[in-house]
């Protein structure tokens, strides 16, 4: 099993106080243990997670959080078929914490365990699951929770004698991260309640999707690219580059004209088919490069970061790459402990798209 010792992936300065914060529990093997994904009508809006007995017997103890602690509430969760997010809300300072809290969590679904032949749940514990009944009770203090989203959660039990080789499943401690950015946690339920539909739409477009295509060389540079390389057989590509002088006029000096004609220019050149090709690191480039995926263009997006092995495309990004319009390129491994970009990968990113931009 794997240390037990407790540490946390993200530090925080108000663990103990009021806070919003985003729980991740994962299957470290990746296997669909919770539950299996569904697409009617190959439609991805419309898909949803199946709950397994094990998928059942974790949103029991999900529940339990708020149960056990009021001043926690369950803003928002979503079972996936390898991994579960939520979204708690604490109201009122605790004496323990959070931390402590999602701790017990973690123990409580650290004790369950499936069996390999009958796929029921069981409870390493013989107090671990216990008093098992519905939950949709929850659903009436929480706002953000739709009426069919806590259901089916009665947790079928098995005499442990008939258990054979019970295996700890969640050996990994779960990631925990206080949300602070203004507008950040809308933005996090929309990606929670999003997440069926994602999967829904890399399964039934793989060609777009999750398969990290290495070794691809341009002007003599070699990059990691997610999503449609064909974009790269456009013939006419340009660089979004806000200079930081035009910025800078526009702060001081209200002299913002330069900049609104940038942008325009920008804009007019996608809208006759010119693949546009930037980091998009600034504000001023970032709303371009929203107004841009708002029209539908096409756009060669260079990250600071590699692609780690379970990489998708953030929400703003995800609709353009299925549907084909965006291709996101690295020149750079992915490092998971990476958090800001540097004033040096800046110029380098910048000048990667100025020769990305220049070559056929």
């Amino acid at each position: 099993m794997a240390n037990d010792t407790w540490h946390w992936q993200q530090y925080g300065s108000a663990w103990r106080g009021i806070g919003i914060y985003h729980m991740i529990l994962v299957v470290p093997s990746r296997d669909p243990l919770l539950g299996k994904l569904v697409i009617p009508d190959d439609d991805p809006m419309q898909a949803y997670v199946e709950r397994s007995e094990l998928g059942k017997a974790v949103i029991h103890d999900l529940a339990q959080i708020s149960q056990r602690h009021p001043e926690i509430k369950l803003l928002q969760y979503c079972l996936m078929p390898n991994h579960l997010h939520a979204i708690l809300h604490v109201t009122a300072p605790m004496p323990q914490g959070i931390l402590a809290v999602v701790r017990g969590f973690w123990q409580g679904v650290k004790k369950l365990s499936l069996d390999p032949t009958t796929h029921k749940v069981s409870s390493i514990s013989r107090n671990s699951i216990r008093d098992q009944k519905e939950v949709s009770s929850v659903s009436n203090e929480v706002s953000f929770i739709s009426r069919d989203t806590i259901r089916d959660t009665q947790v079928s039990s098995v005499s442990r004698d008939t258990i054979r080789e019970q295996n700890v499943i969640f050996t990994e401690k779960p990631f925990l991260r206080p949300m602070s950015t203004h507008g950040q946690l809308q933005s996090m339920i929309r990606y929670v309640q999003m997440n069926p539909a994602r999967l829904a739409t890399k399964r039934l477009k793989p060609g777009f999707f999750f398969c990290v295509q290495h070794n691809v060389e341009i002007n003599g540079r070699i990059y990691d690219a997610v999503g449609n390389i064909g974009v790269l057989m456009e013939q006419f590509r340009k660089p979004v580059h806000v200079r930081s002088m035009w910025v800078k006029d526009a702060a001081e000096h209200g002299y913002d004209q330069p900049l609104k004609d940038y942008k325009a220019a920008c804009l007019e050149a996608a809208s006759k088919g010119t693949v546009m090709v930037s980091p998009f690191i600034s504000r001023d480039e970032q709303e371009v490069l929203h107004a841009l995926l708002h029209d539908n263009r096409y756009i060669i997006y260079l990250s600071d970061n590699g692609f780690g092995n379970y990489f998708k495309p953030s929400d703003l990004l995800f609709d353009a790459v299925a549907s084909g319009r965006l291709l996101i390129l690295s020149p750079w491994t992915h490092d998971p402990n990476k958090r800001t970009i540097t004033r040096a990968e800046c110029v380098a990113l910048n000048q990667m798209a100025e020769e990305i931009s220049a070559s056929h």
